[in-house]
């Protein structure tokens, strides 16, 4: 199994203190879901199909600050840890918060267009507050609540494509307990192919664990941040 811990580039003495912000509340966030009865999830998650229909848009922001569980929640964090801090020394502390947010919008946009599509999957797994029955797997996936932060943290990754193209991604290998350093484009590049893949395959798979993932809020945000991240290097 491999995943990144960390990379080379390096933003001197400035405190990115929006990135790690955000990593604070949607630890908080998480810990306050495990502690209140009820699925949050279902009540502040963002459901396409309300959006289309002009109602809970708000859901939208609340969406990208919940978690289905702790290694979601741990994913999304270590990635925005590792490429979050760079583009805020680069870019500041405001317009950094509103291309996240901006980048997670997108990527919401994307996921109910193709989420909306006829002939999309109509697979997904258990959400109980979707149907009395707390198995039904063939509920329709505009009914199903989106969440994490990953939208927002792929349009960042897409950014920093193109902002540090020469940084290098330190990448551990967990079976031996040995890491490795990749170019940052390789890796980026290979996360984004994945993505399409998934995101292909998904559209058409009974499989409920392929749908249970919004691959195309990925590809989306990754989209935007590589144009966001054009505009950043040439007026930043």
């Amino acid at each position: 199994m491999f995943f990144p811990i960390g990379d080379t580039q390096v933003s001197g003495d400035y405190k990115p203190i929006i990135s790690y912000s955000l990593i604070a509340i949607n630890i908080a966030v998480f810990l306050m879901q495990s502690g209140i009865p009820g699925n949050l999830l279902c009540h502040f998650g963002m459901i396409p199909s309300n959006i289309v229909e002009g109602r809970d848009y708000v859901t939208i922001l609340t969406s990208l600050f919940l978690h289905g569980d702790m290694m979601h929640l741990f994913g999304n964090m270590l990635f925005l840890w590792i490429f979050a801090d760079n583009i805020e020394a680069k870019v500041g502390h405001f317009l950094f918060l509103s291309f996240y947010l901006a980048g997670g919008f997108m990527a919401s946009l994307v996921h109910i267009l193709v989420t909306l599509q006829p002939g999309t999957n109509a697979f997904s797994s258990c959400i109980p507050c979707l149907s009395p029955s707390p198995c039904d797997t063939t509920v329709f996936p505009g009914f199903i609540p989106t969440v994490g932060a990953s939208g927002a943290i792929s349009a960042i990754m897409g950014a920093y494509l193109i902002m540090f193209p020469s940084s290098k991604i330190k990448i551990l290998f967990l079976i031996f307990l040995r890491s490795f350093y990749l170019p940052a484009f390789i890796f980026l590049l290979i996360w984004f192919g994945q993505q399409l893949l998934s995101g292909f395959v998904s559209l058409h798979s009974s499989n409920t664990q392929s749908a249970d993932v919004a691959w195309w809020a990925h590809i989306g945000g990754f989209v935007t941040g590589i144009l966001t991240g054009i505009f950043f290097r040439k007026k930043v």
